[in-house]
């Protein structure tokens, strides 16, 4: 049996000798293929020598060699999905060995988009994570219809719900999959600065039209960002400047009183380049139902964002940005809101809230496709909370440290990185008996991540990070995803990952109660661990060159473990405990869209089953419906109209008293309409003037000191807005 083995040693041995090279493989390319535009490395493009069999394919470094090509005058084609196809003349015998940089530029057409959210830069269908993509062409439709906040972006998005915490302030948080909004990580560029304090108010303070796209990650995402990302991740990715100068601009007014007015300009020279973003918003009070209390608050508010670009060389980038946003809002009782109050209309909501952002980002392109990222933020975070005899109102400061070295080493993409953060929140002396809220969470984490490309149709992203949260404990988080793509239509994608949140007064029931008689913390509570993975599978194909479909099958499910929730004591406060049954969430999507000529469809229905098994009887989350539907149909001639209509179902969910509301049809239209470098649009939301108060009561007596349902629908009704857009 030795001598079998040593044999066969040797036989492996001797195959693995490479054989002296022939006279016939003298003619060799190699080529190195990034994108034009990032300057990354493209992964799985395959290069070949037209009308030969000549082909090699690009590795995680973007490079292919090509062999054995014939003398004479020959063609070297490259070509990747989603990329123009790139042609190369060279004449053989060809002496110069040298990699040869060629660099192909993204088809827009195609619709492929460079993923950022995962850190490594691949195109959106080799990444192994599923990641959605809201493209720039959606992102601008959506601003028709809301361009004061990135709202309406997310609530018509499957699987995610945006859930106002108010009823007559309006403030809003992300659900993802049924779970509560503080499970979701919202990312600016990659900067988590938007938890905590600030969550309600996050998607309200980011306007949408410097945003080039928005990319999300359903399921267990902590091994990426670290805390807080048990749902999952949203990411908004801004323009970056072009060697053309851009100014956009949009107005917008609303029949629910509300004017917005937003710039981005932005210019690239050889060594500096810029973009800014400027947005005011006003909101008249608006009460649709005559109820004498706000529907749409009264609101002021602006955001300036300038960023600049330094270019050193043609391998490194350093960004300096700051945000400065400011909101004033105010809702309650209309007479109050005008300076009519009395003894009868006595109640309001106030919010005052004031968030500074500063962000420094380095880049650093080194050899072989190596590559150093430095990210830096900054953020404070101002807001006042008052309304008759209680004011909430504190100071949030948040510090994100990330540094990441990215290494391509033959069919893997290795990243390794370390963060640390800093969140601390600052209560002001309150005019109660409770002790102030309180909080600091120093967080410090690495992390390592390799995307391996086993096969050229099985891809592996596995990741493992470890957290240390002062006070909750050492986290380790791993993660992985598989690729596999049975052909180019049909592919199907796997996840896994733990996560963790460390426990907060900022939760959406503490918010609803807008923090009044809500005990802090303390240091006796244990962190919220998750685990969890998605399953999907697509297909894409096209009939004749003018229709093609895509349709994609995703199964979820998340458990999370110590949940944090928030119960009542006979005194009349409320307190946080960690719940000894575990929250539960399992569902599927199903996307299908379609095209043909200028006729655009989509549609997409969630089916979620979220149950917290520490409830009795009815276990169902509330707030939670099992069934959404979202459709739309657009007819689209590019650079000339757009008109669309949307309907959305949903089912009856249960609320906190486990009532049962009803389900409820949401119909929109939209139209646009181009004359060159102007464009006028119009938007009917919500024709068929559904909302809550139709359903049953909000506001429940006495007037001076009113109560408010849970908010499951629409509050304002029917709305119609419409504008004009400008680019120059």
């Amino acid at each position: 049996m030795i001598r079998f083995y040593i044999v066969l040693v040797l036989l492996i041995a001797l195959v693995s000798i490479p054989a002296p090279a022939q006279e016939s493989n003298k003619n060799t390319v190699k080529v190195i293929v990034k994108n034009e535009e990032t300057k990354q490395a493209v992964v799985g493009a395959t290069a070949s020598v037209k009308d030969t069999e000549i082909t090699a394919t690009t590795d995680a470094y973007g490079r292919a060699e090509l062999i054995n090509i014939p003398d004479g005058a020959q063609t070297i084609e490259i070509f990747s999905a989603g990329y123009d196809t790139k042609e190369l003349q060279v004449t053989f015998p060809f002496t110069d060995q040298s990699e040869k940089e060629i660099f192909i530029k993204l088809n827009n057409e195609v619709g492929e988009v460079v993923i950022n959210t995962t850190r490594t830069g691949r195109e959106i269908d080799d990444t192994p994570t599923r990641v959605e993509a809201i493209d720039e062409e959606e992102v601008d439709e959506k601003s028709s219809m809301r361009s004061s906040n990135v709202s309406m972006i997310l609530n018509e998005s499957t699987g995610i719900k945006v859930q106002q915490t108010s009823a007559t302030s309006f403030t809003q948080s992300i659900r993802i999959q049924g779970l509560d909004g503080r499970y979701t990580q919202i990312l600016k560029d990659g900067f988590p600065a938007f938890g905590g304090f600030s969550g309600s108010l996050s998607l309200l303070d980011i306007p949408p039209l410097d945003l080039k796209q928005v990319e999300i990650i359903k399921g267990a995402s902590s091994t990426f960002y670290g805390a807080g990302a048990i749902a999952g991740v949203v990411n908004f990715i801004s323009k970056e400047p072009e060697d053309r100068p851009v100014t956009s601009m949009i107005f917008n007014q609303t029949s629910a009183l509300g004017t917005d007015f937003s710039i981005f300009n932005s210019r690239k020279f050889e060594r500096f380049g810029y973009t800014f973003l400027g947005s005011v918003n006003y909101q008249k009070e608006y009460d649709v139902d005559d109820d004498d209390f706000t529907e749409l608050p009264n609101t002021k508010s602006f955001n300036i964002n300038p960023r600049l670009f330094f270019y050193p060389d043609d391998n490194t980038r350093l960004m300096i940005g700051n945000s400065t946003t400011y909101q004033n809002r105010q809702g309650g009782d209309v007479f109050v809101i005008r300076n009519q109050g009395d003894d009868f209309h006595r109640y309001f909501e106030k919010n005052n809230s004031l968030r500074n952002i500063t962000t420094l980002q380095f880049d650093r392109d080194l050899e072989e496709g190596r590559r150093i990222v430095a990210k830096q933020s900054i953020a404070f975070f101002n807001r006042e909370i008052e309304i008759p005899d209680y004011r909430f109102k504190g100071r949030q400061f948040n510090s994100y440290t990330d540094v990441s070295y990215f290494h391509p080493v033959k069919n893997h993409a290795l990243i390794f990185g370390f963060n640390a953060v800093y969140d601390q929140f600052r209560e002001d002396p309150n005019n109660t008996n409770l002790a102030r809220r309180n909080e600091t969470r120093t967080t410090a984490g690495g992390y390592v991540q390799d995307n391996f490309d086993i096969t050229e149709k099985l891809s592996l992203e596995a990741g493992f990070r470890l957290d240390a949260v002062k006070d909750y404990g050492v986290f380790a988080l791993p993660r992985v995803s598989l690729l596999y793509r049975f052909n180019d239509k049909l592919s199907s994608r796997a996840s896994f990952g733990l996560g963790y949140k460390a426990p907060s007064i900022f939760t959406e029931e503490a918010e609803t109660l807008l923090f009044q008689n809500v005990l802090p913390i303390g240091n006796t509570l244990k962190a919220e661990r998750s685990q969890g993975g998605t399953f999907d599978v697509n297909y894409r194909n096209t009939i004749g060159e003018k229709f093609s479909y895509s349709v994609n099958q995703m199964f979820f499910y998340t458990e999370i473990d110590d949940p944090l929730v928030l119960l009542p004591n006979t005194n009349g406060t409320y307190s946080f405990t960690n719940a000894a049954s575990p929250v539960k969430s399992s569902g599927f999507e199903t996307n299908v869209r379609a095209s043909y000529e200028i006729v655009k469809l989509f549609a997409g229905y969630t089916y979620t089953n979220a149950k917290a098994e520490y409830l009795t009887d009815n276990q169902f989350l509330p707030l939670t419906p099992k069934s959404k539907l979202n459709s739309a149909i657009l007819f689209e001639k590019e650079e000339d109209f757009k008109v669309g209509f949307e309907a959305y179902y949903t089912s009856s969910q249960f609320l906190s008293n486990r009532l049962k509301t009803k389900p409820y049809w949401v119909l929109g239209i939209f139209g646009e309409k181009s004359f060159g470098k102007y464009s006028l649009f119009i938007n009917a939301e919500n024709i068929t003037d559904t909302r809550q108060s139709r359903f049953g009561q909000v506001v429940f007596p006495p007037h001076q000191t009113p109560t408010f349902s849970e908010i499951y629908t629409h509050t304002e009704g029917r709305v119609f807005n419409g504008g004009i857009k400008i680019r120059l």
